[in-house]
């Protein structure tokens, strides 16, 4: 395959995809995506799918309301049934310090338009009613948030950027990226080779491999993360929310008809592209179990899957344009709040390329923030 393309994005998850999408519905002409693999192959097809605003920066605030309201015109605008369930995330608070933290990220988020407020633990469980509420102080909540299908996004946004005239070329690795100075010439891939004066990288947990074709360090490390599926749980409340432990992690949401999808993070877990599954993080997921959902624990697995959150130092997301190269653009780093940022992140990226203004200041987080010292923690993980 030898051909040109105007700009060719790298990765075929949802941030690929929304970008490609946004880029060839704004008239880019030429629009080129190529994945290695399947669309959503990668970590996209294994998150867990929850989309919100409650986080502590005030840039991932906007991002998550933007995509927000972007997921909820979903099926008018794309045509593709998300499986949106906007059900609410719960955050279950144990120590004073998470209780002050979620409420300064309360007052910003509702300074920022964000329906979010805290609650006692008597509301907590009457919303979530598998919990228990010993030694719980309070919860934070916003009935915006919720969850939805992350395949169903990628399969909705690819549809809409081939409407558009975008060119998704699946089965394509990319294998180098020339240059002419500091001026991008062209992609290598598996079967031949793409001029093109534009990249956009975004490939994921991959993306560092990417940058350094270009000479561009992108600090992102793979890490694998679990996730587990429950049997049938009779009587589970339809608007059940996105119910979070946030001292151990713990989460839980409803995954069809009655099913539960659980997860945690696991700190014995070692940066790599593993995606096998294990069990040693069973016995941690049934202490934090045990600890505040104790009726989870007669529950019976009956599948699970891994995939790869894609880490940076600070734990926050890198956007932005490259300086030392001509063009290689990156959104990547979303250290687990990259799917429901997509939307969002699209837009910018549209608008970076174009010369426009983006709805939302992104210079913060640039990858150059690292070598001027200038992290830009998020508290609010999962």
């Amino acid at each position: 395959m030898t051909g040109s393309a105007r700009v060719v994005v790298i990765g075929g998850g949802v941030m690929g995809t929304s970008i490609a999408y946004h880029l060839a519905r704004a008239g880019v002409p030429d629009v080129v995506l190529v994945e290695r693999d399947e669309l959503a192959s990668g970590s996209t097809s294994r998150a867990a799918g929850g989309v919100r605003a409650q986080f502590s920066d005030e840039l991932n605030i906007q991002l998550g309301a933007r995509s927000l309201e972007a997921f909820a015109r979903f099926g008018e605008e794309l045509g593709q049934d998300i499986g949106l369930h906007r059900v609410g995330y719960l955050f279950l608070l144990s120590t004073p310090e998470e209780v002050a933290a979620f409420e300064d990220g309360v007052r910003l988020q509702n300074a920022l338009g964000v329906p979010s407020r805290l609650i006692d633990p008597a509301e907590a469980r009457r919303l979530s009613p598998l919990i228990t509420t010993d030694g719980l102080l309070a919860a934070a909540f916003s009935p915006d948030d919720g969850h939805c299908t992350p395949e169903s996004v990628v399969q909705g946004y690819a549809a809409g950027a081939r409407r558009h005239g975008a060119t998704l070329l699946r089965h394509r690795e990319v294998t180098g990226i020339e240059t002419r100075g500091d001026a991008i010439t062209a992609v290598v891939t598996c079967q031949g080779r793409i001029a093109t004066d534009t990249v956009v990288c975004a490939a994921g947990a991959w993306s560092r491999a990417v940058g350094a074709m270009v000479g561009v360090d992108l600090p992102v490390q793979p890490l694998r993360r679990q996730i587990a599926v429950t049997e049938t749980v009779p009587g589970l409340p339809p608007e059940l929310p996105m119910t979070i432990d946030f001292t151990t992690s713990l989460y839980f949401h409803t995954e069809g008809p009655g099913l539960l999808l659980l997860g945690m993070s696991d700190p014995d877990e070692i940066p790599g592209f593993a995606t096998t599954t294990h069990d040693r993080w069973i016995p941690r997921l049934s202490e934090a179990m045990e600890r505040r959902a104790p009726a989870l624990l007669d529950l019976r697995r009956t599948g699970g899957w891994a995939g790869l959150y894609e880490i940076t130092p600070d734990h926050n997301a890198l956007i932005g344009e490259a300086r030392s190269c001509s063009r290689f653009l990156y959104a990547t780093g979303f250290s687990g709040h990259g799917f429901l940022q997509g939307p969002a992140v699209g837009e910018v990226i549209r608008d970076l390329y174009l010369g426009r203004v983006p709805f939302v200041d992104i210079s913060p987080l640039s990858v150059e923030r690292f070598t001027a010292d200038a992290p830009r923690p998020e508290v609010n993980l999962v």
